[in-house]
């Protein structure tokens, strides 16, 4: 949706007044939130029926059990849990788990321990500790999911190859060379359209594929896989759900007690963690869709009365003979996808399933092992996260990763968490033992004259880099004693913490050396000096002239006029600058007036006052040479002896290109960009604006034009759908202004040179979200896609 909207008929870029406050009027009618969930909870049990089969053949469980899991999970998490749109049941991330606990203890004693396992979790959910199961470090259960879908993925492997899995990875890995070497034909090729089904299904494209894709993609391969066995009469082993009677339900926890103790903490810790991480995730696709559809929010899930929900079930579903149930990221997402706005579809799903469990026994029992065994299979590869590794590399704690999926893989999953664990701490101690102490001399000219000394007296500057702890005092100790009595210091501390013990060092060793004559400057990366522990890098949040004390207006002196004298919000910005930032940046900012400006990039966006291009960017002085106008528009240069049109961007362009020496060059977009709206409600000329604004909106036109033609290049974004034409609009104006940019001879040259770099960005406002641009030439016939930057 966009931020704001253009007055009926015209093309006023006058801002209307804020969105109205989600109200009983504006959310939909209790009729329309039945109809919504009812349709959401059918498409949940077409994904849950199939995969709450296949889960339960991978752990060696009865099959009722998987479906008793499903429907307890839905019924008694929907109506208790506190992640309203979450639909649980039994999860692939403890298939492992269960599958161990079947083989050492079985059946009957593994329900009992799913039993205690939710009285545990129930426990802990009145102790209000939810929140600390977030703690775990995502390495580690990024990488314990991993471990458990590599375990899954080569165990299922053996059956959709005919055969039977061994009991450990190490047993299957080896015993696969010879399955390879004799494969059950009718098994793979059912097993073989399953895998087919599921990659191509949601790839299906056209009103057609739209049609087939209602149907979701795990029951459409097992339906089909199905009908492939049957025509073909393969001779398969099929699904077998024995008589209710002959149901096995818990027994007495027989065997060690250390072992039941660790066992019901394993079940405990992995189902909460993993329920407690995929409700977290589920409020964001909420959240998203509620900002991108407009409807009424959904309340934000209480972890604790999530987990309180979640040790519930599993009780029930542990009594009633059921796997273990946790939050199941799958058929949640599809539950936010398919239009749930309450708990009720949760419920639905899980009463459609225990009708399925009494009605559709005859039809379940037509589906082959094989194809369940490939939807696990897959179900486990897609565990290994190819994003989740990209993100752990990026910050560095693939060394946690790797170890803790190898643990799981090798050992089981309680080890390969204790590994990850136990890596982890080792790698947070190694961080905070091995920061880098730097010393260095350096010009007292380069510093300015606040450093001390002369022109010719050297500067020492000691650069801490990481965090300054105990364990870096001794190094920061020998440092500093190398310092000559009576020499300047500057001491920059490249870090976010310094614990008491190097505050005192440092504090100490300053009062001696200024009492020797020497003269010693504390600051912070950004120049900030530093004076307590806890000030080190310690950021304010930014807030608006309105919210500012110093710089509200004098409401009193009117200068004869019924409004305040605005003139008070500026001069009371300035005067809070000059108290509290510019000591700050005084330095840096010397430093530039007498080296000159040097900027890496030119930044040309609108000249909306929402979008503050130093705070989305986290840039200081001398970083952007920065270009604003109405629309964020990129002239056309004019064509040898046409008619001068405006100058003043190319002259901007030229002077970063040739003078400064730019590298990069961004064009920035905004969401609710007035001129968009102009020139999407009344052309290129808009009768009702003034004539300069009409004029320069002429050079909008080519961007109007290009979005009249937008075809499958059209731009999206990445992360959801365009909101409305108006976005669209802003996004095709962006790759637009870049080809406009191509057009000038000094950009080109450059370019082509392979000295200057151009960026594509949008930024919407009411998300605070930036996206880059990832395609940004319109010739190579695809659709330039803006990809979401992520917090890291």
């Amino acid at each position: 949706m966009s931020d704001r909207t253009p007055t009926p008929g015209t093309g006023a870029l006058t801002a209307p007044p804020p969105d109205p406050p989600p109200t009983a009027a504006t959310a939909p009618g209790p009729r329309q939130r039945h109809r919504a969930d009812l349709s959401a909870s059918i498409t949940v049990f077409l994904v849950a029926l199939p995969l709450s089969l296949g889960i339960a053949l991978a752990t060696g469980a009865p099959l009722q059990a998987g479906l008793v899991a499903a429907a307890v999970g839905g019924i008694v998490v929907g109506r208790l849990g506190g992640a309203p749109l979450q639909v649980s049941g039994p999860a692939a991330g403890l298939t492992v788990v269960t599958a161990e606990l079947i083989q050492v203890y079985g059946w009957r004693t593994t329900c009992a321990i799913t039993v205690l396992a939710g009285l545990t979790q129930f426990a802990l959910a009145h102790l209000r500790v939810a929140r600390s199961a977030l703690m775990v470090s995502p390495a580690i259960v990024h990488g314990m999911l991993a471990g458990i879908g590599v375990t899954i993925a080569i165990a299922q492997l053996h059956i959709v190859l005919g055969g039977s899995p061994e009991s450990s990875v190490v047993a299957n890995v080896r015993e696969l060379p010879q399955q390879l070497s004799d494969p059950h034909p009718a098994a793979l090729s059912v097993s073989a359209l399953t895998v087919a089904v599921l990659l191509l299904w949601p790839r299906l494209r056209g009103r057609f594929g739209a049609a087939l894709r209602v149907v979701p993609g795990p029951l459409a391969a097992v339906v089909l896989s199905t009908g492939l066995a049957a025509l073909a009469a393969f001779q398969l082993p099929r699904v077998d759900l024995p008589s209710w009677s002959s149901h096995a339900l818990p027994g007495l926890p027989e065997g060690p007690v250390l072992g039941l103790i660790a066992a019901v903490l394993t079940v405990m810790l992995v189902a909460s963690v993993e329920s407690l991480l995929s409700a977290c995730a589920i409020d964001k696709l909420a959240a998203a869709r509620a900002k991108r559809t407009g409807e009424v929010p959904v309340p934000r899930a209480d972890l604790d009365r999530e987990l309180r929900g979640q040790g519930a079930a599993n009780m029930v579903s542990g009594a009633l003979g059921g796997l273990p149930v946790t939050g199941v990221a799958v058929r949640s997402s599809a539950n936010v996808r398919s239009g749930a706005v309450s708990r009720n579809s949760a419920i639905w799903h899980g009463c459609w399933l225990a009708l399925a469990t009494v009605l559709l026994v005859g039809v379940l029992e037509l589906i082959p092992l094989a194809s369940l065994a490939a939807l696990v299979m897959v179900v486990g590869v897609q565990m290994v996260n190819i994003t989740h590794i990209r993100t752990v590399t990026r910050h560095r704690e693939v060394v946690v990763y790797i170890p803790t999926a190898a643990g799981v893989v090798l050992l089981g999953v309680l080890e390969g968490v204790g590994i990850g664990i136990a890596v982890a701490v080792a790698v947070a101690l190694h961080r905070l033992a091995h920061t880098r102490v730097v010393h260095t001399v350096t010009s007292a000219t380069a510093l300015g004259p606040e450093a001390g000394g002369g022109a010719d007296e050297g500067v020492h500057r000691i650069t801490v880099r990481g965090q300054l702890t105990f364990l870096a005092v001794p190094r920061l100790s020998r440092a500093l004693n190398q310092v000559p009595a009576g020499s300047p210091v500057v001491v920059e501390l490249d870090g976010s913490f310094m614990d008491h013990a190097a505050y005192e060092t440092l504090q100490d060793w300053r009062a001696a050396h200024e009492a020797h004559g020497g003269t010693v400057r504390l600051a912070g990366r950004a120049g900030a000096r530093i004076a307590e522990p806890s000030a080190v890098h310690h950021c304010t949040p930014w807030t608006p002239w309105r919210n500012h004390q110093c710089t509200r207006p004098d409401t009193e002196n009117t200068s004869g006029s019924e409004q305040p004298e605005r003139r008070g919000q500026l001069v009371g910005g300035v005067r809070n600058f000059q108290r509290t930032t510019a000591p700050l940046v005084r330095e840096e900012l010397a430093r530039l007036a007498r080296d000159g400006q040097k900027p890496s990039h030119l930044f040309l966006t609108c000249a909306d006052s929402r979008l503050v291009t130093s705070m989305i960017t986290s840039s200081g002085p001398g970083d952007l040479f920065t270009v604003r106008n109405v629309g964020n528009l990129v002239p056309l240069p004019a064509e040898p002896g046409a008619e001068r049109g405006d100058d003043s961007v190319a002259a901007a362009i030229e002077y970063a290109v040739h003078v400064l020496r730019v590298g990069s060059i961004t064009v920035c977009g905004h969401s609710g960009c007035g001129a968009m709206q102009a020139l999407h409600t009344g052309g290129s000329a808009p009768d009702a604006l003034p004539e300069s604004l009409a004029r320069w909106l002429r050079h909008g036109r080519p961007s109007l034009d290009r979005f009249a033609a937008r075809g499958e290049t059209e731009p999206r974004l990445a992360d959801r759908p365009v909101g409305d034409e108006v976005e669209a609009l802003c996004l095709t104006n962006v790759v637009q202004q870049i080809q406009h940019l191509r057009a000038h001879e000094c950009v080109a040259k450059r370019v082509a040179e392979g000295s200057l770099e151009l960026h594509g960005m949008y930024f919407h406002v009411g998300d605070a979200q930036a996206y880059v641009l990832d395609a940004t030439d319109g010739a190579t016939g695809r659709a330039a896609v803006f990809t979401p930057v992520r917090a890291e």
